[in-house]
């Protein structure tokens, strides 16, 4: 694998490829075994072509085994393999010569294997004799060597070739083959390698390359690889698009998705089924139904049939926001394509969001007379549903069916039954799931560890919520504000305030990281529970910290203070928040309309004031004006 940073291996790169080319002007003793003890008595060549035309007419004559048994190989180095192996492609204009011999070197001769310039001249003969296959099979053999993707390696072997339209070749393939292992990072070397040296990279593995990205979620540089693409002249095709338009679909952004459409039509690169059913997803995921329908009747006009895709999409769009009339208009008017069980499914789960358990149940059972029978998928939807309304029982005995059928349940239904164990209290239940979710080979996720925090919250078993935070925080998940607040209200309740503001000590003690999410969960919870000592004891041992208050712990604190007539308080408060220019934000404005639903009254006057004084930035004014 290359290595991004040099100084991660006692050599660097260049060192090491010096090396390599260094290490080869010796004689190769692994090359021909006996050769130096048989035939010392015989004088060493002239010079290096001699050597050269003396091996190529042994190979010439079929005398593979004398240069086993002679010892004309004797004086042998990487360089005059790379000589041999170029020499022998001269002979009928054809790479079979150089290729049957640099296979034989490493299967005839023990221990030996091919240096990296050896491997990069074969690859070459049999790329510019346009033995394509044969070639990135070699390329794949290579591509993992140390440090073959850096400049210096790379631009170092390069060099041995001067055929531009060859290194295009071999390089993309490169690209590819890294992109498809998954090593992002090396397939971007190469790419800008060739960027700089102005070797055109293949259409199809800047195509590879951009997918690969897209699976990994890096949009930003799928757009820094496409806009590199199109500065070096590499005219996207219809694949690319699709690429892109894809990347929009995953990162929700309707407004590039149509100014991709709009540049294909103007290069006249004509969208396809898969173009159509990707914006229509976008556009179904963006609660956009209408402009997700004109896409639907642009493959109309285009004689583009939509295919059980397209309705899939059309279909989950109304159902997940409960528009099940029109999911069940577009169900019934599929034509062309057969209903699978992502539909049914799809539709199940749509009648569950709506309270329409019967007919979910039924289209169950009609999803089954077809032949079509439910998946993990179907089960959690309907099996969150029985939860939702606290039908345990009915839950458990989908879970039996589950084990009849063998489909294993996965981390969404373990946690449905997980959490509504919590929610009534049956935490001894709730415990049982979770050793079996384990015992399965399951994970625990972060909702996992929040409904048991949540249970053990309800039943007053604190140092237990404690304890799984602790568990929660060592895996690798952030808690949420919620997470926090169960825990500040449930040792509040017991009258244990202390234990909460002794709470990131014990982050210290136990090696974790006490940062501002977690003095401001605090702060919060405490502000909430109108504990404004409390609150203020936090917000002072973070100071101490040398950790800075942010907007959200200024504003609880200044909101706590107003709400219980401390004016001198709250003014200081704000005061702090204009010189270190705290504003409020939009979120933090919804989040405490939402915390603090029942004080709109002093919450209105409260807003008036943070006005007043310039705290509200200028997008929560535009909104407060069109409010009024």
């Amino acid at each position: 694998m290359a290595v991004n940073n040099a100084h991660s291996n006692p050599q660097d790169p260049a060192s090491y490829f010096l090396k390599l080319t260094r290490q080869y002007s010796l004689p190769l003793p692994s090359l021909i075994t006996g050769v130096q003890t048989k035939m010392a008595t015989l004088a060493p060549l002239r010079n290096e072509t001699q050597l050269v035309q003396s091996i190529c007419a042994a190979v010439l004559k079929g005398g593979w085994k004398n240069l086993l048994t002679s010892k004309t190989g004797s004086g042998l180095t990487t360089t005059t393999v790379h000589q041999v192996l170029l020499q022998l492609s001269l002979y009928n204009h054809s790479p079979s010569l150089s290729w049957a011999f640099f296979k034989w070197m490493e299967s005839s001769i023990p221990n030996y294997k091919h240096s990296l310039q050896s491997s990069w001249t074969m690859i070459h003969i049999l790329t510019k004799h346009q033995h394509f296959k044969t070639a990135q099979c070699l390329v794949e053999k290579i591509a993992y060597k140390d440090f073959l993707s850096t400049p210096s390696v790379l631009s170092a072997l390069v060099r041995l070739h001067d055929d531009p339209d060859v290194n295009s070749h071999v390089c993309s393939w490169l690209v590819i083959v890294y992109a498809n292992s998954k090593m992002t990072q090396e397939a971007l070397q190469v790419l800008e390698h060739m960027r700089v040296h102005g070797f055109r990279p293949h259409l199809h593995a800047c195509t590879v390359l951009l997918n690969s990205l897209v699976k990994d979620r890096l949009t930003d540089m799928v757009w820094k690889v496409y806009k590199k693409m199109v500065r070096i002249g590499v005219a996207a095709n219809i694949h690319v698009y699709n690429v892109l338009i894809h990347a929009c679909c995953k990162s929700g952004d309707v407004e590039k998705a149509e100014k991709l459409l709009s540049e294909m039509e103007s290069k006249c690169v004509l969208p396809d089924l898969f173009t159509y059913n990707t914006l229509i997803s976008l556009y179904c995921k963006k609660g956009m139904h209408y402009e997700a329908l004109c896409v639907q009747d642009r493959m109309d006009r285009g004689r583009i049939s939509p295919d059980i895709v397209t309705y899939n999409s059309l279909i989950y769009g109304f159902c997940r926001e409960g528009r099940m009339r029109e999911a069940l208009r577009l169900f019934r008017e599929i034509k062309n394509a057969t209903p699978n069980h992502v539909t049914y499914t799809t539709l199940i789960d749509g009648y569950c969001r709506v309270n329409g358990l019967d007919e979910a149940l039924r289209l169950r059972e009609v999803m089954e007379a077809k032949g079509l029978y439910p998946t993990v998928v179907t089960y959690n939807s309907i099996l969150c549903k029985l939860c939702e309304e606290g039908r345990i029982r009915d839950a458990n005995k989908l879970l039996n069916e589950m084990n009849e059928r063998k489909i294993e349940p996965d981390n969404i239904t373990c946690n449905t039954l997980i959490n509504a164990y919590c929610k009534i209290g049956d935490l001894q239940s709730a415990l049982k799931v979770k050793s079996k979710m384990v015992d399965a080979g399951l994970k625990l996720d972060k909702f996992t560890y929040k409904a048991l925090i949540h249970g053990f919250c309800k039943i007053q078993e604190m140092d237990s919520a404690k304890e799984l935070l602790f568990s929660m925080l060592e895996a690798g998940f952030s808690p949420s504000y919620h997470t926090y607040s169960w825990l500040v209200d449930g040792f509040c309740d017991q009258h244990k305030e202390e234990t909460v503001i002794r709470l990131p000590d014990e982050f210290v003690r136990r090696g974790l990281c006490a940062d501002i999410s977690l003095y401001r969960a605090l702060i919060r919870g405490f502000c909430k529970r109108e504990k404004v000592d409390c609150a203020q004891r936090i917000f002072k041992l973070m100071q101490e910290k040398g950790i800075p208050g942010d907007s959200v712990t200024h504003t609880s604190l200044a909101y706590a203070y107003w709400k219980l007539g401390k004016a001198n308080a709250a003014s200081d408060m704000l005061d702090e928040m204009y010189r270190r220019r705290l504003m409020i934000t939009v979120k933090i404005y919804k989040c405490f309309n939402a915390s603090y639903a029942g004080d709109s009254s002093i919450l209105s006057l409260f807003w008036d004031h943070m006005v007043g004084r310039r705290l509200m930035s200028k997008s929560i004014l535009k909104d407060l004006e069109q409010i009024n």
